[in-house]
């Protein structure tokens, strides 16, 4: 087969685009103004401040989570954290779907937790999972954890780690692939 006879999905007429958003437009926007502004922002440096904006956008943040700057947020009324959790400088949540992390569980910096992929073998369509962290789990930097994954009850991903499994309980996952190593 040549290359120019290998089909190509033609993106202009992928279906889902702001099927994710939930909420009417003027709020998507306003919401991107304000997480310019007051999450984004590395100028920006009081976590109460990144936490109550996100609150008032629909944030289920509870007491004592602290938010550090340079972080993103796709949509807080799809973001769910439990008291006393920790969320390192530079984190992207891209939560298309719902993104629950439990209290005293840590997102170290630049990692990366996004619920939303594509039916890529077929029209390009967006499908969304959620993510789950459970409490006292630790997501070490520069991690990538993808929709539909289950980080177990005080599991510990290390640096650098793609998750695209779910991780059981009180282990210690490493790699590309991340893989189980032992029990922490």
């Amino acid at each position: 087969m040549e290359t120019s006879e290998i089909p190509v999905i033609p993106l202009a007429s992928a279906p889902g685009e702001r099927s994710a958003w939930d909420k009417p437009r003027w709020v998507v926007y306003a919401w991107a103004i304000c997480e310019r502004l007051f999450v984004t922002n590395s100028w920006q440096i009081s976590s109460r401040i990144r936490v109550a904006v996100l609150r008032r956008f629909g944030a289920d943040i509870g007491e004592g989570v602290v938010f550090r700057p340079r972080t993103r947020v796709l949509f807080p009324w799809k973001l769910h954290i439990g008291k006393d959790s920790w969320i390192g400088e530079g984190v992207w949540i891209h939560n298309q779907d719902d993104v629950y992390i439990g209290h005293d569980a840590v997102v170290s910096q630049e990692s990366f937790l996004t619920t939303g992929s594509h039916a890529h073998r077929r029209d390009m369509a967006l499908i969304t999972r959620p993510i789950r962290i459970e409490p006292g789990a630790w997501i070490t930097a520069r991690c990538i954890v993808l929709g539909g994954v289950t980080i177990g009850r005080s599991a510990l991903v290390k640096p650098g780690s793609r998750v695209a499994e779910s991780v059981p309980p009180n282990t210690i996952w490493d790699g590309t692939a991340a893989a189980g190593l032992r029990f922490r």
